[in-house]
C-alpha cells in the first residue's frame, strides 16, 4: 500500500519542505553584523568601515548602518564591491554610487526575513498621493510613463530620508502608494509634505572650462550625469552645474520625443510666449560665451536636482521652439520627454494616510499572536472532541495548510497584516469544513455497514463535488477582495485566496493520505465518531413560511435604521475623515472630550476607547473631519495635560476615496452575486441558483441591519467581511444543494419536499459542527482583536448564524418554490432524472 501512495508521500513532503525552506530566514538580522560575516575580501578593512559607521549612527549622523554604508561609499568614493567578490552585480556599471546603492540594497534584502511584517505590526507611515490629471494628460500610454516618472521622482527622495525598504508604487491611474517603515511623523513631522512638494525643473549653465576631479569653481555643484552607451553599459559623467538656474520649467509649454527621417529620436521643445524670450537670452549668451572662447557651451536639463542632460549649444535658439538631437534610444528620449513636461510641476494631495505607532504595532503583534493561538487552539480541539483520529489527521493536515499559506505568501512578496492574519486563522476555521464533509460522508457508509477502506473511500468521492463548489464559489468572493479591494481587503483577500489552494490540498491529498497509510496499512482498526443529531427528521419546509416572514421583517427594522440614522452610519473609510490614536495615563469621559472639541471649534467628533483581550495597552481613537485630526489632538492635549495624551498612529481619508470605496463596495456585491448565480446555475440548475442568490442577499442585508443596529460604522474592512459572509452563506447552501441533487438521483420515487427535508436532516450535523468552528473563531478573534479585523470578525459572527439559518429556511424553500413543490419540473430543467435499462442476468444450471 505504502509504495502505491509513495508519489503522494514525496509530493506532499516536497511542497512542506519547499515551504520550510521559503520561510528561512524567519528572522530579520542585524544588517551591521550581517554584513561583516558575508564579506568576504580585506574583511580587516571592512571590520574599520563598519566601526565607522556605527559611530555615525551612534553620533546621530546617520539613522542606520545601512545609511551610514552609503554615505561613507558616497563620500570617500570606495567601491563596496570589493569586500563582496561573491556578488556579482552590475559589474559593468561604471558608476561607483550606483553600484554601491544596488549592493547596499541587495545586502539589505538578504538580511531581511522571508515573510514581512505589515506596517500595522512594526510601525511606520502608509499615505497615498495624487497626481493632477491635466499634469498626466488624456492618453494611456503617456499618463502611465508620466506617473513612472513622477514615482522615480518621489523614489529618488525617499532614497534622500534613509529609509530602509520603502515601497513606491502606482495605484490606479493617477495615484502613488508610499509606505515608510519605521518612519514617525512626530519624530519627522515635514516628511509627508517634503515627498508632495512640486518638482523643480531647471535650466542651467554647465561650467565650459572646469571639471572634476577639481574642487567646484564657487557657485558651482557637482552633478552626475548618466547615460548608456550602445554596448548597454551606464557611462557616468561628472560635471560643473551652476547653481542658480538661468530658467524655470514653467517656461515649456510642451515636450515630446519624434523620430528624424534617418531614423533617430530627438525631442521637440515648445515654450511659452515668456518661455521663448528667455531661452533665446540663454542661449545667445552661452553662443556669444562659445564665440569668445572657442569652446561648445551646454545647458543642463536638473529635475528635482538630479542632472538629466546636458545638451551642446550652438547658437541662439529663438522662435518658441527647439530641439535636443543625440544617439537618444526610444527609452531615453521619452524619459527626457517626460523630464521636460515635468509631471510633478504642482502639488502632489494627499488622498489617504496612515500611520502606526511602535507602541501600537507592538499591541497588534500580541494581539495577533493572541488571535491564531486561542483561535487555531479552539479549531482543533472542537474537531477533536467529535471525530478523535479524524480530527487528529485534519490537525496536521491544518499544520501543513498554514505552512503552505506562509510559504506562498513569503514567496510572491506578499506582507502580514493584521487582517492577513484574521485571514489564515478563518481559512483555518473554515477548511474543517472540508474534513468535516469526508468524515460525515464516511459516518453515513459505516451505518451502512462497510468496512473502513470502502468507508474512507467512498466518503471522500461523495464529498468532493461539495468541497470543490464551495470552495470555488469562496473563490469570487475573494477575488472580488483583491481586484475591487484596498488596504486591509485586499490583504484579506489575498490572504483568503492562497488559503482556499492550500485547503482544498490538505484536506483532499494530504489528510486523505494520512487516513489511507492508517487504515489500509492496518495501523487503525475503527475512526470513534462523537454523534451529534443523528437520525434527525425535522420537517423544516413546514416553518418556512413564518421563519421567511420574520427574517425579512428584522431587515427591513434594520434598513429602517440606516435609513433614520443616515450618514451616521458610515465610518471614515466611506465619507472620508481622520482618525487620530492617542495613548494616555487618565481617562476622560467620552462627553467630555467631546464638548471640549465643540469648544475648541470642531463640530464633528467622535472618540472611543478601545483594548483587546489579552493585550495591556488602551488607547484612545477620536475621530474628526479630513485634515484635522492634528489640530484636534494638539487642542484635547492642551484641554487635558493631566491625561498625558500621546500621539500613537492617525489614518486619514480623502471624501474623493471615500466615495470610491462606497462604489467598490456595491460593484463587489453586485458581481459577487452575480457569478455565484451563473456558477450554480451551470453547475446545478437555475433554480438552485435563484436559491443561492436570494438567500445570499437575504444573509447580506440580515447582516447590515444587525451591524448597525448593534451601533457600529460602515467601513472598509465591512466590505471584506461582507464578501467573507457570502462566501460562507453560499458555500452552507451549496452542500445542502449537492445532497439534494444526489437524493434526486438515488430517491426516483420521493417527492420533492421529502428530498429537500432528508437532504437538509442528513447535512445537520455537518452543519451544526462547521457553523460552531467558525462561530468560534470569530468569537475569539472579536476578543481578542480590535479595528478592522474586530469588525471583521463581529460581521462573520453575524454571517455564521444568519448562513446557518438561510440554509435551512431561505434557500431551500426558495428552490421548492420555484419550482412548485414538484421535482418533475426539476427534472424537466435539469439532467438528473432516473434512468432505468434492461439488464440480463444468468446462472449456471447445477
Amino acid at each position: 500500500m505504502l509504495r502505491s501512495q509513495l508519489w503522494k508521500l514525496i509530493l506532499c513532503l516536497g511542497i512542506a519542505l519547499w515551504a520550510v525552506i521559503t520561510l528561512v530566514p524567519v528572522k530579520d538580522r542585524e544588517f551591521g553584523q550581517f554584513v561583516r560575516e558575508e564579506a568576504t575580501a580585506k574583511q580587516t578593512e571592512f571590520n574599520a568601515l563598519i566601526a565607522k559607521a556605527s559611530a555615525r549612527v551612534q553620533s546621530g549622523q546617520a539613522p542606520s548602518v545601512f545609511m551610514a554604508l552609503k554615505q561613507i561609499g558616497r563620500e570617500e568614493k570606495i567601491d563596496l564591491s570589493q569586500f563582496f567578490p561573491q556578488l556579482r552585480l552590475e559589474e559593468n556599471l561604471k558608476n561607483v554610487e550606483k553600484r554601491n546603492n544596488i549592493l547596499l540594497d541587495e545586502l539589505l534584502r538578504q538580511s531581511k526575513g522571508r515573510l514581512q511584517l505589515g506596517l500595522d505590526l512594526k510601525g511606520g507611515v502608509a499615505f497615498t498621493l495624487e497626481v493632477d490629471e491635466s499634469a498626466l494628460g488624456a492618453e494611456q500610454a503617456v499618463r502611465q510613463e508620466k506617473l513612472s516618472k513622477a514615482i522615480e521622482i518621489i523614489s529618488n527622495r525617499v532614497n534622500g530620508l534613509g529609509v530602509a525598504e520603502p515601497i513606491i508604487r502606482p495605484v490606479g491611474t493617477n495615484r502613488i502608494e508610499v509606505q515608510l517603515p519605521g518612519v514617525s511623523t512626530k519624530d519627522n513631522p515635514e516628511v509627508v509634505n517634503s515627498l508632495r512638494k512640486p518638482a523643480r525643473l531647471d535650466f542651467r549653465l554647465v561650467h565650459p572650462f572646469a571639471a572634476p576631479p577639481q574642487e567646484p569653481p564657487p557657485g558651482y555643484e557637482t552633478l552626475a550625469l548618466e547615460m548608456e552607451s550602445r554596448n548597454g553599459e551606464v557611462i557616468s559623467e561628472e560635471l560643473f552645474v551652476k547653481r542658480i538656474p538661468e530658467m524655470g520649467g514653467e517656461a515649456v509649454a510642451d515636450a515630446y520625443p519624434i523620430m528624424d527621417e534617418f531614423g533617430r529620436f530627438k525631442i521637440i521643445l515648445k515654450f511659452t510666449d515668456d518661455g521663448s524670450k528667455q531661452f533665446a537670452a540663454v542661449t545667445r549668451t552661452i553662443a556669444n560665451e562659445n564665440q569668445r572662447t572657442g569652446r561648445l557651451g551646454r545647458l543642463a536639463i536638473v529635475l528635482d536636482g538630479k542632472l538629466y542632460s546636458a545638451p551642446t549649444v550652438r547658437e541662439e535658439i529663438s522662435g518658441g521652439s527647439a530641439e535636443i538631437s543625440g544617439s537618444f534610444s526610444q527609452r531615453e528620449a521619452i524619459d527626457l520627454g517626460n523630464v521636460l513636461n515635468n509631471p510633478l510641476d504642482v502639488p502632489l494631495s494627499i488622498k489617504e494616510q496612515y500611520e502606526v505607532g511602535p507602541s501600537m504595532a507592538e499591541d497588534a503583534i500580541v494581539s495577533g499572536r493572541n488571535a491564531f493561538i486561542a483561535g487555531t487552539g479552539l479549531t482543533i480541539a472542537f474537531i477533536l472532541f467529535f471525530y478523535t483520529v479524524g480530527g487528529f489527521v485534519a490537525a496536521v493536515g491544518m499544520g501543513i495548510n498554514v505552512l503552505i499559506v506562509l510559504g506562498v505568501m513569503a514567496n510572491v512578496g506578499a506582507t502580514l497584516t493584521m487582517p492577513g492574519i484574521a485571514g489564515i486563522v478563518l481559512t483555518l476555521a473554515m477548511s474543517v469544513d472540508s474534513n468535516i464533509l469526508i468524515f460525515e460522508r464516511m459516518r453515513e457508509e459505516l451505518k451502512l455497514g462497510k468496512s473502513l477502506p470502502t468507508a474512507l473511500e467512498a466518503g471522500f468521492d461523495k464529498a468532493w463535488s461539495a468541497i470543490l463548489d464551495g470552495n470555488l464559489t469562496t473563490l469570487i468572493t475573494a477575488v472580488l477582495m483583491i481586484v475591487l479591494g484596498t488596504g486591509p481587503v485586499k490583504g484579506f483577500g489575498v490572504t483568503l485566496t492562497i488559503g482556499i489552494f492550500t485547503t482544498m490540498f490538505a484536506a483532499v491529498v494530504v489528510s486523505k493520505l494520512i487516513l489511507e497509510i492508517l487504515v489500509h496499512g492496518n495501523l487503525i482498526k475503527k475512526m470513534p465518531m462523537f454523534s451529534v443529531l443523528q437520525n434527525t427528521n425535522y420537517d423544516f419546509l413546514k416553518y418556512a413560511k413564518p421563519a421567511f416572514i420574520s427574517s425579512w421583517l428584522v431587515i427591513a427594522i434594520g434598513l429602517g435604521v440606516i435609513a433614520y440614522k443616515g450618514k451616521e452610519v458610515y465610518g471614515i473609510d466611506f465619507v472620508g475623515g481622520d482618525t487620530v490614536t492617542m495613548t494616555f495615563s487618565k481617562r476622560v469621559e467620552v462627553g467630555t472630550l467631546r464638548a471640549a472639541a465643540n469648544a475648541a471649534g470642531f463640530q464633528e467628533v467622535s472618540p472611543v476607547y478601545q483594548k483587546q483581550l489579552g493585550a495591556d495597552l488602551e488607547v484612545l481613537k477620536v475621530t474628526t473631519n479630513f485634515g484635522q485630526g492634528t489640530n484636534l489632538m494638539q487642542a484635547l492635549q492642551k484641554a487635558f495635560p493631566e491625561a498625558n495624551f500621546v500621539y500613537a498612529g492617525t489614518s486619514a481619508i480623502g471624501p474623493s476615496v471615500g466615495e470610491e470605496i462606497q462604489w467598490n463596495a456595491l460593484w463587489s456585491a453586485f458581481w459577487a452575486l452575480l457569478l455565484i448565480l451563473v456558477y450554480v446555475a451551470f453547475r446545478f440548475e437555475f433554480g438552485y441558483g435563484m436559491g443561492a442568490v436570494i438567500s445570499t442577499i437575504h444573509d447580506v442585508l440580515m447582516t447590515i441591519g444587525l451591524f448597525v443596529l448593534f451601533d457600529r460604522q460602515f467601513n472598509a474592512s465591512m466590505v471584506a467581511a461582507i464578501l467573507l459572509v457570502m462566501g460562507y452563506s453560499i458555500n452552507d447552501t451549496i452542500v445542502v444543494f449537492d445532497r439534494i441533487r444526489e437524493e434526486l438521483k438515488l430517491n426516483p420515487t420521493g417527492t420533492l419536499r421529502d428530498i429537500i427535508t432528508r437532504s437538509l436532516n442528513l447535512t445537520l450535523s455537518r452543519t451544526v459542527i462547521t457553523g460552531g468552528t467558525t462561530l468560534l473563531t470569530a468569537i475569539v478573534l472579536l476578543l481578542v482583536t480590535g479595528g478592522e479585523v474586530n469588525d471583521i470578525a463581529f460581521t462573520l459572527l453575524i454571517g455564521v448564524v444568519t448562513g446557518t439559518f438561510s440554509s435551512l429556511f431561505i434557500a431551500c424553500p426558495i428552490f421548492y418554490w420555484w419550482h412548485k413543490g414538484d421535482r418533475k419540473h426539476v427534472e424537466a430543467h435539469h439532467d438528473i432524472a432516473p434512468k432505468y435499462e434492461w439488464a440480463g442476468s444468468s446462472r449456471a444450471s447445477e
